[in-house]
């Protein structure tokens, strides 16, 4: 689609006037009346204020001209997985698994191809075809060629092994010991847990990315651990396959 189509289908699906909008994005009602004719485009530091208003990247407003790929992983981008920055701006570089809210969520290439290739392996490319393909791929994406500017110095990884070393710590019985953590968006893991009041109630934010890991039980089954935290809390719980029946184990504030 054009951007003037674009424009006019997300003003009318969130119930704005051309008036409204102009508001919202500092300019008359007559600029956004030539948007949606076609006479002319939104500039670049209106395009953010759009993209930020409607929750879309600029590229999507632009009628999607390039193909976006996350510059860390190499995962194709559309608007549900584009990462934001800290005052809820996209960026288009990088998924919502590697970077969020001015974060990197990886320093280390080996950990970032592992937690790869546990999604990406099937029937048809093994562990091994695309744990190769990783290795090759990677190192051509922008974060890593741009790893020693970008990083953060290791400050991340290092808060990283400090809360694993506080999971372990909780000597949680049957969870064996932590040995990694990695990116997870919570509405990926956003169960809902039986309280005593009967209620079910999920205690996360559907768009938020939290650090997590899933673990076998010590004691065997196929009932697994699910650690989740983040800068405020941990969580654990266990749950049986698919994450049906879920429990609390321990809610702990950092």
């Amino acid at each position: 689609m054009e951007t003037k189509t674009i424009l006019h289908e997300l003003r009318t699906k969130h119930g704005l006037s051309q008036d409204a909008l102009a508001e919202k994005v500092f300019v008359t009602r007559q600029a956004v009346s030539r948007w949606e004719t076609g006479e002319t485009v939104p500039g670049t530091e209106t395009l953010k204020l759009l993209s930020r208003l409607f929750d879309v990247s600029i590229n999507t407003l632009l009628g999607a001209p390039q193909k976006l790929i996350c510059q860390c992983c190499g995962m194709p981008l559309d608007d549900s997985q584009i990462s934001h920055e800290k005052d809820g701006s996209m960026n288009e570089h990088y998924c919502k698994w590697c970077y969020t809210d001015g974060t990197f969520m990886y320093s280390n290439m080996d950990d970032l191809i592992e937690v790869c290739v546990r999604n990406m392996a099937s029937e048809e490319h093994s562990a091994d075809e695309v744990r190769e393909y990783l290795k090759n791929m990677l190192p051509q994406l922008d974060y890593w060629k741009r790893y020693e500017e970008l990083g953060d110095g290791g400050e991340f990884e290092a808060f990283k092994q400090k809360l694993i070393a506080e999971i372990n710590a909780m000597e949680i019985e049957g969870m064996p010991k932590l040995e990694s953590l990695n990116a997870l968006v919570g509405s990926y893991v956003n169960l809902a847990y039986r309280l005593p009041s009967g209620a079910a109630v999920p205690f996360l934010d559907d768009s938020a990315t939290y650090l997590g890991n899933q673990l076998p039980c010590e004691f065997g089954g196929d009932r697994c651990f699910g650690v989740i935290a983040n800068m405020d809390f941990i969580l654990i719980c266990t749950y049986d396959q698919n994450g049906e029946n879920p429990e609390l184990v321990r809610y702990q504030k950092r």
